[in-house]
């Protein structure tokens, strides 16, 4: 899969309700130690992340994430863009995630920044 595709694949479990369903996509792209950071959390593993998911996909009911960004990738490691959507389309956040990836292609670590990069 290329880092397109994992990403996709990754920013699509963040917008599916069903729980079995999005551990299944998670399972799919992330190594089974994979590690999880944003400002507010830090969990290892498919079902942490999946369960993460589920706390925010209760609190917004509907949202979504979108890649905004081509990847950017060298080395293993990627970083793009992305925006989280409410139900009605607004936008609620945007970021920058740093992706680490794995020798046989899965997704090891992600670093998740909110808001854009100030300027100096």
């Amino acid at each position: 899969m290329t880092p397109e595709a994992l990403i996709d694949a990754y920013c699509a479990a963040w917008s599916e309700p069903d729980a079995t369903a999005r551990t299944a996509q998670l399972g799919a792209v992330l190594s089974d130690d994979a590690r999880y950071t944003d400002p507010r959390t830090d969990v290892a593993g498919p079902e942490a992340l999946s369960a993460h998911i589920e706390a925010v996909l209760s609190a917004r009911p509907g949202s979504r994430v979108e890649r905004t960004t081509a990847v950017d990738e060298h080395h293993g490691v990627a970083r793009f863009g992305w925006r989280a959507l409410d139900a009605d389309g607004s936008i609620l956040i945007e970021g920058i995630d740093v992706v680490e990836l794995t020798a046989n292609g899965s997704i090891a670590r992600i670093v998740g920044f909110f808001g854009r990069l100030a300027s100096s």
